[in-house]
């Protein structure tokens, strides 16, 4: 057992991090020496080799968060190596610190990293070599959060898990979601209750957030009674309620989000800003707008820059572009939350739907900070819609200084764009583009429920188990929708 660590000696320790070990680690030259001279000079090496574990733990949590510097986290792992080499008189690593590493190792394999990729499967070699994989409550759950990206790898690695816990099913059923593929996570869900293992609020959270991911409002609703039956205070929790309210939305079925959301005992920003969200999925702006005064009236709450962002939203999905503006100009002043890109993006578009395209420009050049690519994409759609081929050209020469046109997409809709306009041999240029850069377009899909299975199209989807049956209900309803109703019938019907 370790011995007892007196909490003025554990503050030193963390003033000795704070001053003059992550500094040191920091320098560019030889940046782990002065971490073992300063260990030394403090008197904990080679004497007290606990509080030296200790303080190197805590300087392995601050290099892996990435927060100071993106170099931080390679640090982390040069660090680990040394406390690995017999050749140093650094400690021996713990269970505790590979999390750390397996942290590190996470943001050094990211994708936009310049760093050679596989520390985390070394890490994971070496966690299993020395059995601390799959004993370990931390080593497994660090190593859930490294493959999060890679939900094939986390779900191999959930698998050899001889004791699951909830926070184990909602990494996987998080890590599936993010992926795309919420249907997958949400059977991880139902094995959980298979195994035995009680959800917490988390994994709830997590499962019908996969829930409104995937359309699946049966399931969704299996949890709500769940929840009602088997933990109704978690009713009253802010993220579990929210995570109700959006999915009822996002189903289609708004009054049973508004009735979950007025049944909370408590509610945060956070709450009202998904009210607020939901009611712009319906395109309902005089509600969302009015929510923005009702949470100071009946809660005390003061609206956010998501609260606001979700009531400008309404005003676009409706059409009521005054209000919107209305909104943008005075939230500032009224509210207290200073337009950020996010607002000004979601105006632009709404100038966009209605075809006020010189009003929109006129917008952009107002904006405080550069416009993105959420900004001018919006721009690109509304040529289309509204045929004004010299402003589409503009939105694509900027997004393509972005670096937007790395999508098939924004091609596309300028060929297309060309091709209204009857200007083919422009429209063919710009196919060819598509071509020789290699371009490619993630292609959109349709999800559908039947009988709690969920089902994924894409457009001439000819690879889907049952296209078949598809492509005869689909013909059915072409030769239903050709014939012309009995003139007779439709009068009784009527009567």
């Amino acid at each position: 057992m370790r011995p007892y660590i007196p909490k003025a000696t554990f503050a030193f320790c963390h003033s000795l991090l704070a001053s003059r070990l992550l500094p040191s680690a920091a320098a560019p030259s030889s940046p782990l020496l002065p971490v073992q001279a300063l260990l030394t000079t403090a008197g904990l090496l080679p004497r007290h080799p606990d509080l030296s574990l200790l303080a190197l733990n805590s300087l392995l949590h601050a290099l892996s968060r990435r927060a100071a510097s993106p170099a931080h986290p390679r640090l982390a792992l040069g660090l680990l190596r040394d406390m690995l080499s017999p050749a140093t008189p650094l400690p021996a690593p713990d269970h505790l610190s590979f999390p750390f590493a397996l942290s590190a190792a996470a943001a050094v394999d990211a994708p936009d990293s310049s760093s050679d990729a596989g520390a985390g499967a070394q890490l994971h070699a070496l966690l299993v070599r020395n059995a601390l994989f799959p004993v370990d409550h931390y080593v497994t759950t660090a190593l859930l959060q490294l493959y999060a990206p890679r939900p094939e790898l986390a779900r191999r690695v959930f698998d050899e898990l001889p004791r699951r816990e909830a926070i184990h099913y909602d990494l996987v059923i998080g890590a599936y979601a993010r992926a795309g593929m919420p249907a997958e996570g949400l059977a991880v869900f139902r094995a959980m209750f298979e195994d035995g293992v009680a959800p917490d609020a988390v994994v709830l959270t997590t499962a019908v957030a996969a829930c409104a991911q995937a359309g699946a409002l049966d399931c969704g609703a299996w949890v709500h009674r769940y929840v009602e039956r088997a933990a109704p205070g978690l009713l009253g929790d802010a993220f579990v309620g929210s995570a109700l309210v959006s999915m009822y939305a996002k189903c289609g079925c708004l009054d049973e989000a508004v009735r979950v959301f007025d049944g909370m005992p408590e509610r945060n920003e956070y709450v009202w800003g998904t009210m607020v969200g939901a009611f712009a999925v319906h395109g309902m702006a005089a509600e969302a707008v009015a929510c923005l005064e009702r949470m100071a009236r009946e809660d005390g709450v003061r609206p956010d820059g998501v609260a606001v962002l979700g009531a400008l939203s309404a005003c676009a999905h409706a059409g009521k572009v005054d209000d919107g503006l209305r909104l943008l100009r005075e939230m500032r002043g009224r509210y207290g939350v200073a337009p950020g890109h996010e607002h000004y993006s979601c105006t632009v578009d709404m100038l966009c739907r209605v075809g006020r395209l010189e009003d929109a420009v006129g917008l952009i050049g107002t904006m405080p900070m550069a416009p993105l690519e959420s900004v001018w994409g919006s721009v690109l759609a509304g040529c289309r819609s509204y045929g004004n081929v010299e402003l589409a050209e503009v939105a694509a020469r900027e997004l393509e200084k972005l670096g937007g046109t790395a999508d098939e997409g924004v091609y596309v809709q300028l060929s297309n764009i060309y091709l209204d306009a009857n200007r083919k041999d422009d429209a063919r240029r710009v196919r060819k583009l598509i071509g020789s850069r290699g371009i490619k377009k993630a292609p959109a899909y349709s999800a559908v429920e039947v009988d709690g299975e969920v089902s994924s199209f894409v457009a001439d989807d000819q690879a889907h188990p049952r296209c078949f049956e598809i492509w005869e209900v689909l013909r059915l309803l072409v030769d239903q929708m050709a014939q012309k109703p009995d003139e007779e019938e439709t009068l009784r019907a009527l009567l």
